[in-house]
C-alpha cells in the first residue's frame, strides 16, 4: 500500500509538474477523493519517505474540521431529540396525551428529557392536561440537517456561530486537519526503488555497486543517548549521613559480617537468652552452618557469670545459661553485634593485652576520633576515646507493611569516653539530627536490656502527617562494659537509626515498598535528586 500511494504520487508529479492539494488525489483501492483526515495521514507518511530520499518536497497547509460525537452521529441517524419527542406524541384532539412518564418509556429518559425542552422552546409540543401533545402540523429538523452536512463537509454553511451552538451541545468537536503541495525534488524519479544503505561483499562481486544509488549518511543525526549509572535515593542518603559522621569527627566501623553468633549478637550486649527477640518469629538463623566458633574464653566466661550470677553491681537475670544458644548464628538483627566486638577491641588495652595496630579494627580510629577532644592518645589506664559510626545492612522477622521490612540498613555510632552523661547524648542526637535537616524531634523514655537510661527518638514525618519512629538510643549498661574490660568512669552512648525512613522523609515517601523491593521505579531512581540536608 505504501509503495503504491509513492508511485500515484511521483506519477502524478510526472504529469502535471507539482500537486497543488493532495485532497485531490484519490488513493489506490478506494473511490472516494483523499479528503479525509486519515487519508492525508496515509499521505503524509508516503511524503516523508519520498522526501528522505530528495525525490519530492512538500509543503503542509492547516484547516480547521469538526466531526460529529457519538450523539451527534446519533442524531445524523435517527433525527434530533426535540424531533423525536414531537414524532411520539399525538395530535392535538386526535389521541390521548402522553404523560412524561410514559414517553420516557417510548424514547428513553434522556433523549425525553432534553427533547421536551427545544420542543417546548420551538412551540413544536404544548401540554394538555396531564399530558403532551404536538402543535404543529410538520417540523423541520435543522439539527438532524446540520449534522449530516458537518458529517459530509466538515463544516457548516451557515457559518461559526451555529458550529459554536453544537460544540456547546457537545455533538460535534474541533480536529485540526492538514493537506499538502507537493513539488518534484533534485532526486526526483518515476521509480520507486529505495537506494542502498549498505555496500554488501555480493553488490561488489556482482559489481551492482556501480550503478545502484545509496542513502546519504545523516552526519547532523544524534545518537541514542546512552543511560548511565545512577545511585539509589538509599545511597544518596547514606553517602549524606556518613559525610555528617566524618564531619564530626567519626570514624567507620567494618561491618562486613552479615553472619554473626548469639554471643555477639546478644550475649555480649547484656539481652537475656530468654529474650523474645531471640525467637524464630523475630530472628532468621541459619541451619547449615548452625554454630560459631567459640568467642575468647575469659571473655566468654563473665559474660555468662553476669547473666546468670551477676556482678558489676548487679544481680544478672538468674537464669539459666544455654552454650548452645549463644553459639547459634544468626542473620545479625542490629550492627550493635559489630559495635560491641570494636568496643571490645577498644577496651583490650584497658585489661593489658597486646593489641596489634594493623589488625584491631581501631588503628584508623586514634587520630580521626581523639583531635576534636584535643586527647592525644590512650591514658594512663590504657583507655583512648572513640567515636565510632556504621550504616549497613540487618535482618529482622517482620510483617512488611507502610513503614517496615524484612531487611533494611541500620545507622550505628557509639562514644566511648569518661563521664559522659544523658544529657550529652541528647545534645548530640539534636546536633546529629540538625545536619541531616530534621529538627522537628522528640524523646520518650524506653528499655532495652544493654542500655540504661533508654530512648527512643521521634521525627515528625509531614507526609503520614504523625510522628515515626526513626531511632533507638541509651548508654551502654556496666554490666555490658566492665565484664569487656572498661574502668567503671567510662561511658558509652549508643544510637542506632534506619536508613529508609529518614529517606522516605526526605524524599516524601509514604510507602518503604515503593523505595525498596520489586515496586521501585528505575525511573524514579534516575531522576531522583541528589540530597543535601
Amino acid at each position: 500500500m505504501a509503495e503504491a500511494i509513492q508511485q500515484l504520487i511521483l506519477d502524478t508529479l510526472d504529469k502535471e509538474g507539482t500537486i497543488k492539494d493532495t485532497r485531490t488525489l484519490t488513493l489506490p483501492g478506494h473511490k472516494d477523493l483523499a479528503a479525509s483526515h486519515d487519508s492525508q495521514i496515509i499521505i503524509l507518511g508516503a511524503l516523508n519517505s519520498l522526501s528522505s530520499r530528495d525525490m519530492i518536497s512538500y509543503t503542509t497547509q492547516e484547516t480547521i474540521s469538526h466531526v460529529l460525537t457519538p450523539e451527534g452521529a446519533s442524531i445524523a441517524l435517527n433525527g434530533s431529540h426535540e424531533a423525536r419527542v414531537w414524532a411520539a406524541l399525538p395530535f392535538k384532539g386526535e389521541g390521548d396525551p402522553v404523560t412524561p412518564k410514559d414517553l420516557e418509556a417510548k424514547i428513553g429518559s434522556e433523549i425525553a428529557k432534553v427533547g421536551q425542552g427545544r420542543a417546548f422552546k420551538s412551540k413544536w409540543i404544548g401540554k394538555e392536561g396531564n399530558g403532551l401533545v404536538k402543535t404543529v402540523s410538520s417540523i423541520e429538523d435543522v439539527t438532524q440537517q446540520e449534522m449530516r452536512e458537518i458529517d459530509s463537509t466538515g463544516t457548516l454553511k451557515s457559518g461559526e456561530k451555529a458550529l459554536a451552538e453544537l460544540r456547546k451541545r457537545k455533538l460535534i468537536v474541533q480536529r485540526k486537519g492538514q493537506w499538502f503541495t507537493v513539488q518534484k525534488g533534485p532526486a526526483f524519479s518515476t521509480s520507486t526503488a529505495k537506494p542502498e544503505t549498505d555496500l554488501t561483499v555480493d553488490m561488489i562481486t556482482s559489481g551492482s555497486w556501480k550503478t545502484s544509488t545509496y542513502k546519504k549518511y545523516n552526519f547532523e543525526a544524534e545518537g541514542i543517548p546512552t543511560n548511565g549509572g545512577a545511585l539509589h535515593p538509599l545511597m544518596k542518603v547514606r553517602e549524606e549521613i556518613r559525610n555528617i559522621f566524618l564531619e564530626m569527627g567519626f570514624a567507620e566501623m567494618p561491618t562486613g559480617s552479615f553472619v554473626e553468633s548469639g554471643f555477639w549478637c546478644f550475649d555480649s550486649l547484656f539481652v537475656p537468652q530468654q529474650h523474645p527477640a531471640r525467637e524464630v518469629q523475630d530472628t532468621f538463623y541459619l541451619s547449615d552452618p548452625s554454630t560459631s566458633l567459640p568467642p575468647p574464653k575469659d571473655y566468654y566466661d563473665r559474660v555468662s557469670t553476669v547473666h546468670e550470677h551477676g556482678g558489676y553491681g548487679s544481680t544478672g537475670y538468674r537464669a539459666p545459661w544455654s552454650e548452645a544458644e549463644t553459639r547459634k548464628l544468626l542473620l545479625r538483627t542490629h550492627t550493635t553485634a559489630s559495635s560491641s566486638a570494636m568496643l571490645y577491641k577498644l577496651a583490650a588495652r584497658c585489661r593489658g593485652e597486646e593489641v596489634d595496630p594493623n589488625n584491631d579494627g581501631l588503628a584508623t580510629h586514634s587520630g580521626s576520633t581523639q583531635r576534636g577532644k584535643g586527647d592525644s592518645g590512650a591514658d594512663a589506664t590504657g583507655f583512648r576515646p572513640a567515636k565510632l559510626f556504621s550504616i549497613d545492612r540487618v535482618f529482622r522477622n517482620e510483617t512488611m507493611d507502610a513503614t517496615h521490612l524484612a531487611e533494611f540498613h541500620q545507622v550505628e555510632g557509639v562514644v566511648a569516653d569518661r563521664d559522659l552523661t544523658l544529657a550529652d547524648l541528647i545534645g548530640f542526637m539534636r546536633v546529629f539530627f540538625k545536619k541531616m535537616g530534621i529538627e522537628n524531634i522528640r524523646f520518650k523514655p524506653a528499655y532495652n536490656p544493654y542500655t540504661e537510661p533508654s530512648l527512643e527518638i521521634f521525627a515528625f514525618h509531614p507526609q503520614l502527617r504523625k510522628w515515626v519512629e526513626v531511632g533507638n538510643s541509651g548508654m551502654f549498661r556496666p554490666e555490658m562494659l566492665e565484664p569487656m574490660g572498661f574502668p567503671k568512669d567510662v561511658h558509652v552512648h549508643g544510637w542506632g537509626i534506619g536508613l529508609e525512613r529518614p529517606t522516605m522523609i526526605r524524599y516524601g515517601i509514604n510507602n518503604i515498598r515503593t523505595l525498596v523491593g520489586h515496586k521501585v521505579s528505575i525511573e524514579g531512581v534516575e531522576k531522583s535528586p541528589a540530597v543535601r540536608f
